[in-house]
């Protein structure tokens, strides 16, 4: 079978097995992408062609996508709001990590070099943003736990890649500058807000120029690698890049294309979502393929894999357990609110240490090594021994571990959010309501209709009922769940007679599909 032809067929092999994952994963409460890299480590010793990608290319393929997904459930607002969790994660945990896991490469693995150390150490500090999110987030975990996840993942690759940069330069060169590195991080970061910025406003325009909702959805997925590959050619940070991108383009309005927009979307991009992440995880295994040290090597390395990976998950134990209690008890004062956004208490604490996960920039990071890196076989054996101890074990136990803890959604506070919001919309609603009303001088009985009727919404958004409402509420709500389901029926036969005259001599399916289209948007109006 030719090379190509073989290789594709591995990829359509990790999107089957993906799809049924998360199936499997839903019914043992397990993360789909933890079995699929299982299955990738099962057969990576089969005859199964390997899935060669070269390194400089895996992040620009599998980020830009997972990480506007990723973005697309946070806001400005929030990332603001957490710039502690910035610094201290993102900032201050990584650059110890570095630090901490370079000094024991260097100490372990005799004839490395500091630079090559370093440039390890860079690579295995930055927990995973798409790791993160597929692995913790279904988990039913507190959402202040996940933000706190999101945002270290989505921010912390940008401090782990400078690092990885001036180490890869001085390992060519064998010069290392700390104000070079200083000035290289603030123009990844500067370099790569105005990039996301500028390309987010273009995109913005060109969403409004567009009529097509098909175009202006697949908009949404060539601007995060436009923009990737933009900032690469400028040396910026080319994940800080794609979280401003995503940002600034999930700011959709309110009219009827938004509408369409966001119900096209959503369904586009859950499904690309899912067998992107599916493939990079697979990857993740398969790749034991080529780090595999054989029979002889095989204790040395393991050894010193252990070592480094003691010393990483020690540290972000020890880090958590410390800085979390000094945050709830200082890092309070003179912010209004930040009590709430920080872990509350040490289980949130031991979750979030738990929940470490390294992933696929740790992979690509280790696999971009130059060839003639001193000791690169071992370095990419440590690299990958550290995904694997922080991803798939911690996967498979964390459902385990968070009911021991008790760790759970806070229902009430969440179910308070949503009422605020549904409140905050119904305001604006009647607001609009009476100043239509003193525009147009619309009909009595239209606009006390329409009062009810949004009252009546309210009350289905915040699922409670006021005492008003109540007296001959059931009944109401069963004739309405009654006429939805014969609606539906209704709707249902249509479709089957449509679908039937779609094969017919003389229909045109165009027509047909058209005719379809309008019957699926009503359907979508009786959920």
């Amino acid at each position: 079978m030719d090379s190509g032809l073989a290789m594709f067929s591995v990829i359509v092999l990790l999107m089957l097995v993906t799809v049924l994952a998360v199936g499997l994963g839903d019914r043992i409460r397990r993360p789909y992408p933890v079995l699929v890299s299982v299955f990738g480590l099962a057969v990576a010793f089969t005859p199964l062609p390997a899935l060669q990608i070269p390194p400089e290319l895996i992040l620009p393929l599998f980020l830009p996508p997972l990480i506007y997904a990723t973005a697309q459930r946070t806001s400005w607002r929030l990332l603001i709001s957490r710039r502690r969790t910035i610094f201290w994660l993102a900032g201050v945990l990584v650059l110890m990590t570095v630090a901490a896991s370079a000094a024991t490469t260097y100490w372990a693995i005799g004839g490395v070099s500091v630079a090559a150390a370093i440039a390890l150490g860079a690579a295995v500090a930055p927990p995973d943003p798409v790791a993160t999110e597929a692995v913790a987030g279904p988990l039913g975990l507190p959402r202040r736990v996940i933000t706190v996840l999101q945002t270290e993942g989505l921010c912390n690759d940008a401090t782990a890649f400078v690092v990885y940069a001036v180490a890869i330069s001085a390992v060519h060169t064998g010069h290392y500058s700390l104000p070079e590195a200083v000035l290289l991080f603030l123009w990844e970061v500067v370099a790569a807000v105005a990039i996301g910025l500028a390309a987010g406003w273009l995109g913005t325009w060109l969403q409004g120029h567009l009529d097509n909702v098909t175009a202006r959805s697949a908009l949404t997925l060539v601007f995060p690698f436009a923009t990737y590959l933009l900032a690469d050619v400028c040396h910026a940070s080319g994940v800080l890049s794609v979280l401003v991108v995503s940002l600034y383009l999930g700011q959709t309005t309110a009219d009827a294309g938004g509408v369409s927009d966001r119900l096209t979307s959503t369904a586009f991009w859950n499904t690309l979502e899912m067998l992107i992440t599916g493939l990079a995880f697979g990857l993740i295994g398969l790749e034991l393929r080529e780090v595999w040290p054989g029979t002889e090597r095989l204790p040395a390395y393991a050894l010193h894999a252990a070592i480094i990976c003691a010393v990483v998950i020690a540290l972000r134990f020890a880090w958590m357990m410390t800085v979390g209690p000094f945050m709830r008890r200082f890092g309070t004062r003179g912010y209004q609110g930040y009590r709430e956004e920080v872990a509350r208490d040490w289980r949130d604490d031991f979750i979030l240490a738990f929940c470490g996960f390294r992933g696929l920039a740790t992979l690509a990071l280790a696999l971009a090594l130059p060839a003639t890196t001193p000791h690169r076989a071992e370095l990419l054996f440590v690299a990958f021994t550290v995904i694997l101890v922080t991803l798939i074990v911690p996967g498979l136990v964390m459902p385990w571990v968070v009911r021991v803890l008790g760790v759970r959604k806070d229902e009430e506070g969440e179910t308070e959010a949503v009422q605020d919001l549904a409140y905050r919309a119904s305001r604006a609603a009647l607001r609009r309501l009476r100043q239509l009303d003193v525009e147009e001088d619309l009909p009595t009985e239209v606009v006390q209709r329409l009062r009810y009727t949004q009252r009546l919404l309210t009350s289905e958004l915040c699922d409670e009922l006021p005492d008003d409402v109540q007296e001959g509420y059931e009944q109401r709500r069963m004739y309405a769940q009654i006429k939805r389901r014969v609606e539906a029926e209704m709707l249902e036969a249509s479709r089957a007679e449509v679908l039937l005259a779609r094969s017919e001599h003389g229909v045109d399916p165009e027509a047909a599909d058209k005719v379809l289209r309008r019957l699926d948007l009503r359907s979508a109006h009786l959920l």
